[in-house]
Formats: C-alpha cells, structure tokens, sequence
C-alpha cells in the first residue's frame, strides 16, 4: 500500500533559489540540473487534471509543473529512494502549492497496480545508464542506472498509468532517448512531440525531450540551442525560464 510522506522537520535551505518556489536538494542522490528544468518547463500540463512525477528526486518538476497548471490540478509524485522522498515532501510542504502536491516513498512498479488509469500526464527524468560498475553511492547509482527500472518497466507502468488521452514526457540523453522512443513505439506508444537539444550551436545534440500517447499523433518535431555561440543563453532557452530563473 502506498505510504504518504509528511514531515515536520524544518526545510534545509541547500538547494535553488526560483522566482515562485525553493528547491533544497541536500538529501537527493541527484541534484537541481538543466534536464529537470527543461522538462518542467515543456511538459504540457494545460488541461491536466491529474499529473503523475515518476522518480521525482527533490520535487523539482513537480513544482515546476504546479506553477504552470490550473489551481485544481492534482500532481503525484513516487519516489523509491527515502530520504529524497522526504525532502521532496518538505519542498511540497513549503510551497505555495502544498495542497495539490503529494509525494509517496514506494516502487513505482506497486504503485502502477493500485492507481489504473488515473493521470492525464506523466513526467519522468527517468535513469539512464546500465554499467555493470556501480558507483559508490547507492541512492546516486539508483538515481542514475536502470537496475532499479528499466526503461521497458517505465514505459509499462506509464502505460497502465495513464488515462486513454493522456501523455507521457520524458527527458534523456540524446541517443538514449532515440532508443527509449523506438522502445516505446513496440510497447503501442505513438511519438506527439520531440525537441533535441543541444548546448550551443555547432554542438552534438546531446538531450532529447519526448511526449508520447496512447493515440496516434503526426509528431511535431523542434530543435534547442542553451546558448548562443559567445556563451549566452539563446533567447529561445530564456523565454523556457523566464517564469522561474531569477533574473531572468
């Protein structure tokens, strides 16, 4: 049975500072970063009634995606790891969203039994690598090989998961994510929307974001500079932050 996370203790400020929210990310195997970021702020949350974050480390895109979505929007969060799911609960807590946020500590794979059809989206920053050598830290090596859920295993709870319209976004590296999108294609999945990224340009594209459905869809394809070729970010990634980045 999936257990919510509350907690009393008081938020550690380690973390980011964004325009409507903080993230304290000290208890979390993998921190803040451009890839939360980037699917936070292009997932596509309008409409959503209820939001599902697979492995949400430190509630970062949760609460990114409360920010962006309808005051009656609901948005779960699972994460296996304890005490990120803590510090999730606590962000969740200190937010001004606290009442549509919930985090639980449980295995993704449990919790696709007991909620059947329930989300309208689902996000995930899910892991990527599979290495025989893990790296020393257990809650960091969870957080970053696909020992712990394999990418066949997300896209089947994502597919149980999900409500017959709804949508699936996930970020990955570039090559990982062609393979994971060809994966989901076998699985009955239908690509509605990909951008590439890449650093600067002149770069390797190094970061896919996809959305995909259970309902045939013609995919909408974009590309993404971060920066421009002096170091700056491009004004298509500013317009993406412009409602969370301070200073921006």
């Amino acid at each position: 049975m999936a257990k919510e996370v509350s907690s009393a203790r008081p938020l550690r400020r380690n973390g980011f500072t964004f325009k409507q929210f903080f993230v304290a990310h000290d208890r979390c195997a993998m921190k803040v970063g451009t890839d939360g970021v980037l699917l936070g702020a292009t997932a596509p949350v309008s409409g959503a009634q209820r939001v599902l974050d697979i492995g949400c480390g430190s509630g970062l895109i949760a609460m990114m995606l409360a920010q962006r979505s309808a005051p009656q929007t609901v948005i779960d969060a699972v994460e296996l790891e304890p005490a990120a799911a803590e510090q999730a609960a606590e962000n969740f807590r200190e937010s001004v969203w606290a009442q549509r946020l919930s985090v639980f500590a449980q295995d993704i794979n449990d919790y696709a039994r007991q909620h059947p059809a329930e989300y309208d989206l689902i996000v995930s920053n899910p892991p990527y690598f599979e290495s025989a050598v893990a790296c020393r830290d257990e809650a960091r090596n969870a957080a970053r090989y696909t020992e712990t859920l394999t990418h066949e295993a997300l896209l089947e709870c994502a597919g149980k998961l999900i409500t017959p319209q709804g949508l699936f976004s996930v970020v990955l590296p570039y090559d990982i994510g062609l393979a994971f999108e060809m994966l989901a294609h076998q699985q009955g999945w239908f690509s509605a929307w990909r951008m590439a990224v890449r650093d600067r340009p002149g770069k390797p594209l190094n970061r896919l974001l996809l959305t995909l459905s259970k309902q045939p869809a013609e995919r909408e394809e974009q590309e993404l500079d971060l920066r421009e070729s002096e170091g700056v970010y491009s004004e298509a990634f500013c317009a993406l932050i412009a409602d969370f980045y301070l200073n921006y």
